[in-house]
């Protein structure tokens, strides 16, 4: 990996999981070329910013909280859908903070996570078979041989949503929705008659409680913007190498390429291979920028790909997040953690305990128990502890919609709860409450943790 790069370089590499059956190629070219034409979706600034934080969690001395949808979609495009996740991760975030007492780097699923690459290439359904839906970036949901053909103007209205989503997030980030003075008024109306619904309204009245002795003191928003607005980051899978070139800028500050479709973009499971296009077009582009790591990764094969993704092992460039499974997290991911630790690498390590505990229920849906999602999250933060890594953060596909895709939690949503709500374009996610309810489990492994550490100091001192 030493040829020199470009963001075109990947087109000579092999690509997994890309549409590959356009009816016309020429037609893609054109959408490429108007989407180099189109406006940046995010800065080189803004990116810089987020490796900044993540070079924090790294070290250390913050926490990493990363969620939004499996798959957006084009029909569920909403301001409210917006709102509501944006709000979930607001609510979370100050449960982590709080408890952790570090700060929270907020990044969302959000404003381009589209495209998923699926196990199989053809779907069947009687006695009719067509390619698989694989995000509205690329085709559609609907089971028809028209919806199911791949569009390449479906790239311009994914640029399209993804900048509105943008607009609106910016909006609420920095236009006072997040003042923690509303941290009441962000309670979910379905969470709010709930078990966490109640931890939460406690846990607001303490931090109101705390901004009101603030207040007296002369700590106000004024003085201190961080309680007026909060710093929000974009994420997606780069899975169209294409759309991904052409939103890849040279940033006039510093003359290097970043691709501005998002602050931070990753590489799936299933196309990290070394000598593969997305490690290819990820090693020349200076975004933070994440890789999945499975059951299947072993410590050598880690090292090499991080020597290519991250040469100067700069600190926040690249986060690993661990997709194992429940029953498999406490084989496999301590020989990652010392093999990044020995090697003396700079990374972020977090979980994403939604990918490796999915199954099919009875009834056909796929669903993902909420009881091995805590327990590989659990997991986790133990196993990362016992290695003396920092539990970096979490990695999580939910939705502030009321949603009954995923068993159990407080409700303890059962099989035949599924089909009541079950609106996902793709995976099973956690809604609101399960999502919160996450949050304050986390909350008190950090809890303890940092409780911990301070006896420990005490002792040391």
């Amino acid at each position: 990996m030493t040829e020199h790069w470009t963001p075109a370089s990947w087109r000579s590499k092999p690509a997994k999981h890309m549409p590959t059956d356009y009816p016309d190629l020429g037609e893609v070219a054109k959408v490429e070329q108007t989407l180099r034409g189109m406006p940046p979706l995010v800065f080189a600034g803004e990116a810089r910013q987020l490796k900044a934080r993540l070079a924090e969690v790294s070290e250390g001395r913050a926490f990493l909280l990363q969620g939004g949808d499996c798959a957006e979609s084009f029909k569920e495009f909403h301001a409210d859908n917006i709102r509501d996740t944006f709000r979930l991760i607001l609510q979370m975030a100050v449960v982590l903070t709080f408890a952790g007492g570090k700060p929270v780097v907020k990044v969302g699923r959000m404003a381009g996570q589209f495209a998923k690459p699926r196990s199989a290439p053809i779907e069947t359904q009687g006695d009719v078979t067509l390619p698989s839906y694989r995000g509205d970036n690329i085709n559609g949901m609907e089971f028809t041989e028209e919806s199911r053909r791949p569009d390449p103007q479906r790239l311009i209205q994914a640029y399209s949503q993804s900048a509105s989503t943008l607009n609106l997030l910016r909006a609420f980030a920095h236009g006072g929705y997040a003042d923690l003075h509303n941290i009441h008024r962000w309670t979910l109306g379905f969470v709010s008659d709930s078990p966490q619904g109640a931890r939460y309204r406690e846990l607001a009245d303490k931090i109101s409680e705390s901004l009101t002795f603030m207040q007296a003191i002369g700590v106000t928003p004024q003085s201190h913007p961080s309680m007026h607005q909060v710093d929000f980051f974009t994420s997606h899978e780069a899975l169209l190498l294409g759309f991904e070139e052409a939103m890849t800028r040279v940033d006039s500050t510093s003359g290097q390429w970043y691709d501005t479709s998002a602050h931070l973009v990753w590489i799936g499971e299933r196309t990290r291979d070394l000598d593969g296009a997305h490690v290819e077009f990820f090693r020349g582009i200076k975004n933070p920028i994440g890789m999945k790591c499975g059951p299947t990764m072993e410590g050598d094969d880690l090292l090499k790909l991080i020597d290519v993704l991250n040469p100067q092992n700069e600190p926040g460039r690249l986060t690993l997040y661990g997709r194992f499974g429940y029953d498999k997290i406490e084989d496999r991911l301590p020989r990652l953690l010392k093999a990044t630790k020995a090697a003396g690498r700079s990374v972020v390590w977090a979980i994403d305990p939604m990918h490796g505990n999915t199954l099919t229920a009875a009834n056909g849906y796929k669903t993902r128990p909420f009881d091995r999602i805590l327990s590989e999250v659990k997991s986790f933060v133990e196993i990362c502890k016992a290695e003396g890594v920092h539990p970096g953060g979490v990695h999580l596909e939910m939705t502030g919609q009321n949603v009954t895709e995923c068993l159990g939690g407080a409700r303890a949503l059962s099989e035949t709860d599924l089909g009541d709500r079950y609106h996902t374009h793709c995976d099973p996610r956690l809604n609101g409450e399960q999502a919160l309810e996450l949050a304050f489990l986390v909350a008190e492994k950090l809890k303890e943790d940092r409780l911990s550490e301070a006896k420990r100091a005490v002792a040391g001192g």
